[in-house]
């Protein structure tokens, strides 16, 4: 029984270290800062945004996540410095992430600019093996947690954008760390952290005075493992409403809503279900909350709202 269930948490946490080891978003378009640290201070605001997601509902020791991170200019707005916070819990693992972002903004054309952007920071990683039902309770390989874990990392991006497109490129943690186990088993190592390079990209149209369409795309890659592309396609009515379709290549289609409840305070809603890992097929699919807040300051020159990147 000891070997059916560590095997279980195995698979669990491999579903999260080779599928999708940095946690996803369906509401990517607003949460960029945590996959691109060239994103902080674009806004021309201060920038706090906060984001749930429950995946696979239904499915046990499915993947939680949050995330909260903010980001401003400074100086004479060609700088931008930013807060990740990252809270993923899937099955028995636990992992939480806070990195730091600088960036600095680039004048490249008369509409356009390159922001170029570093991170650093630290990500605790833990086991909750305690947390398991066996059938013996006195089996001591899962008597105690795995001890946490501090391990830093950094990472780099590039961002350039418009008014009305960007395109992107980074990634978030370049070092690969490895992630070892109490001595279970012989010492099974559960996991270890890969590369992962991130490519974002979106623009806007206008299709007459009241409604505009918003296509923006992600593109995941690591090692081994499959490319993965977010295709989102939103239609925005008269600055203030949205809706929109997502598809995840060969994983998931999904539903967002939305609005700008003001000229600062943004909120959203995604629902999405997954039809490609046999794994996670019977599932109620998965819910997403986002509020974003810009808090703009009274010295500084009037800035376009709605900000639609």
């Amino acid at each position: 029984m000891k070997k059916i269930i560590l095997t279980l948490a195995i698979v669990v946490s491999t579903v999260a270290v080779f599928a999708q080891q940095d946690a996803m978003y369906t509401h990517y378009m607003f949460n960029t800062l945590s996959v691109n640290p060239a994103y902080a201070g674009t806004r021309d605001a201060l920038t706090i945004t906060g984001l749930h997601r429950s995946q696979w509902i239904g499915f046990n020791g499915a993947p939680q996540t949050q995330t909260l991170t903010l980001h401003t200019p400074i100086s004479n707005k060609n700088l931008g410095v930013g807060l990740s916070i990252i809270n993923d819990k899937i099955g028995p693992t636990k992992m939480t992430a806070v990195y730091a972002d600088f960036a600095y903004k680039i004048k490249v054309s008369e509409e356009g600019k390159l922001s170029l952007g570093l991170s650093g920071g630290l990500n605790v990683r833990e086991n909750y093996l305690i947390d398991i039902p066996l059938d013996n309770d006195n089996d001591n390989s899962f008597a105690n947690n795995e001890e946490s874990k501090l391990l830093p990392n950094f990472g780099f991006g590039a961002y350039y954008y418009t008014d009305k497109f960007y395109v992107g490129i980074s990634t978030p943690k370049l070092l690969k760390n490895n992630f070892n186990t109490n001595e279970v088993e012989g010492g099974i190592n559960l996991a270890s952290e890969t590369r992962h390079y991130f490519f974002i990209a979106g623009t806007i149209f206008d299709i007459n005075n009241n409604f505009k369409l918003k296509p923006t795309m992600l593109v995941k890659y690591t090692y081994a493992a499959p490319i993965e592309g977010d295709i989102t396609a939103t239609l925005l009515y008269k600055d203030r409403i949205w809706g929109g379709l997502m598809y995840r290549t060969g994983d998931a289609v999904g539903l967002l809503i939305g609005m700008y409840v003001t000229s600062q305070l943004t909120v959203g809603y995604s629902f999405d279900w997954s039809f490609g890992n046999r794994a996670v097929k019977h599932n109620a699919g998965s819910h997403e909350i986002m509020l974003m807040y810009d808090l703009v300051f009274k010295n500084r020159a009037k800035i376009r709202s709605p900000r639609y990147f």
